[in-house]
């Protein structure tokens, strides 16, 4: 038999089966700075904005804290996530899927759909998210033009997809100006008085407390680490933690910088979109036009490349089953339904987020239900399932007890991210053009 020609990152692999999923999405070409721009696409993003109204239900030693500690958590459990797929791949069992991933290591079936299913949750959510996003700070710079405008959120709450190459420049675009309009108000001397108090209701701190760690559960979640490492061109050992450390690099400015000045100026009336906040109801808009539009530009830069991102997942399970690998990418035979799938789909993120617009709402119920089980509790539980340690050494019981802490805080955090959700939800009508703070 002729071996298969080496740049065929795919046929060298025989006990995995070759798809379209795997050819047309998760092509395997790429250095370890191409996935330090993957990793910090799909984490440093303008979810970050709502960190401000994550310390509003924290306050600040708790918010320090917690932002600190799931940080650090994160780092340590996608570092153990690559090694875990580094072993596998010397094995002979090179996993581009996180569902493979997680069957083939607890070698249990049904770990396959479960991690679908988070995965689905994830990517849906965030495609929702990303668009609603979108919408308000369209509405932001909308208002600030026409304040005496008719169009409501719903009607700019629109799709969208680009290129993969968008990335590049909306990292950095994101980086540099996301923190420009909170710390732009920080120097305004019509600033808002402040107050840092917290909710007079033990049981509603509580919940708050809970909701705003789901949160931060989602603004580091990154539910695709294995597809990342998959774009890698083989071998990927190594490259994936020089990505990790350039992309939390940026975490460490971003993060910080965006927490301390927004919830400094606004306290407990940070908005779950901060840039909201510098455009109160019933007085003049705490910011330059300029400045607003600045930060809704890279904004936008940057919610393209997340959707684009995250919804790789979402087209790779679709691909997987509709389209044929031995004809090309661009053939009628697979461009038709993949330009109608794609489209369905984000049809119906734009349609869940034109209706119910909670941004900070569905940022908790995603980092609950999805992020905190995939990046809080799988990479330990792979990890020791992989390489074993024994059990009198710290790496399992560190790996043991972040996966129970995580998990009770997942179940709270689902519970009360959830009962906020439905809260919220009674109070405005379907389609509405407000949003929940």
């Amino acid at each position: 038999m002729v071996p298969p020609p080496k740049s065929d990152p795919f046929a060298a692999d025989s006990q995995r089966e070759v798809d379209a999923g795997a050819v047309f999405v998760l092509e395997s070409k790429g250095e370890w700075w191409h996935a330090g721009f993957h990793l910090t696409t799909a984490i440093v993003g303008p979810t970050i904005l709502t960190l401000p109204y994550v310390f509003r239900g924290l306050g600040w030693g708790l918010g320090f804290f917690c932002l600190t500690v799931m940080g650090m958590v994160t780092f340590y459990a996608y570092y153990l996530m690559s090694k875990v797929l580094d072993y596998c791949e010397r094995d002979g069992r090179r996993h581009i899927r996180f569902r493979e991933l997680a069957a083939d290591v607890l070698g249990s079936g049904w770990m396959f759909y479960f991690v679908i299913l988070i995965q689905t949750a994830i990517n849906t959510g965030v495609g929702i998210g990303a668009i609603l996003l979108a919408g308000e700070c369209l509405q932001i710079m909308y208002s600030s033009l026409s304040p005496d405008g008719s169009l409501k959120l719903f009607q700019r709450s629109t799709p969208s997809d680009i290129s993969i190459w968008l990335h590049y420049f909306s990292v950095w675009a994101t980086v540099s100006l996301l923190s420009v309009p909170v710390f732009m108000q920080a120097c305004q001397k019509i600033a808002p008085s402040r107050d840092y108090s917290l909710e007079s209701s033990e049981s509603a701190r509580v919940f708050n407390a809970f909701t705003s760690i789901s949160i931060i559960a989602a603004i580091f979640g990154n539910g695709i680490l294995p597809e990342i490492q998959a774009t890698l061109a083989p071998p990927a050992t190594g490259k994936m933690v020089k990505g990790l450390l350039m992309c939390y690099t940026v975490i460490l400015v971003t993060f910080y910088s965006t927490a301390v000045s927004g919830y400094w100026v606004f306290g407990n009336k940070s908005n779950s979109n901060i840039l909201k906040s510098l455009m109160p109801d019933d007085e003049p808009s705490l910011a330059p036009t300029w400045v607003l539009g600045l930060g809704v530009v890279c904004v936008l830069l940057q919610l393209f490349a997340i959707g684009l991102v995250y919804s790789q997942v979402a087209y790779e399970i679709m691909e997987k089953k509709s389209a044929d690998v031995q004809q090309g990418m661009f053939s009628k035979r697979n461009l038709l339904p993949r330009i109608i799938l794609r489209t369905l789909y984000m049809i119906f993120c734009g349609f869940m987020a034109a209706m119910l617009p909670f941004f900070g709402d569905i940022n908790g119920v995603v980092g609950a239900i999805g992020f905190i089980p995939l990046d809080f509790v799988l990479p330990m539980l792979l990890y020791n399932m992989t390489y074993k340690p024994p059990k009198s050494s710290l790496t399992y019981w560190l790996n043991l007890s972040i996966m129970v802490v995580f998990t009770g805080a997942g179940l709270m955090g689902a519970f009360s991210s959830i009962r906020k959700l439905v809260l919220d939800a009674g109070k405005f009508k379907l389609f509405s053009s407000d949003v929940v703070d």
